[in-house]
């Protein structure tokens, strides 16, 4: 397993219950601030073998960005089910439920 990879799966793992990360903020936390695309790969192709909770893991507008109707409307579920709210437009506003690993790790 490439170290990015690595890195990634551990990120992801650590997003808590009821918090999000986008895929831009995944990669530059792993290390590659342009690997967006990579980690929706991984996530894809890694989710059910290392059990991640892919559901915490939106755009960076606060979008769900599965295109598949069923895959969307089951990560806004589960997302709800956190408690986290959408608003009028169907975001979820980051400002309030956006994970920030580095800044927990600080305290």
């Amino acid at each position: 397993m490439q170290p990015f990879t690595a890195r990634v799966l551990q990120i992801i793992l650590l997003i808590p219950e009821g918090k999000v990360m986008t895929y831009g903020q995944i990669a530059a936390e792993a290390g590659s601030p342009r690997g967006a695309r990579q980690v929706v790969r991984i996530l894809h192709t890694m989710s059910q073998k290392h059990r991640l909770p892919w559901h915490r893991v939106v755009n960076r507008l606060g979008e769900i960005a599965l295109q598949e109707d069923e895959s969307a409307s089951l990560q806004r579920l589960y997302l709800e089910e956190e408690g986290i709210q959408f608003n009028a437009n169907g975001r979820i506003p980051l400002d309030q439920y956006l994970y920030h690993p580095q800044a927990e790790m600080d305290e």
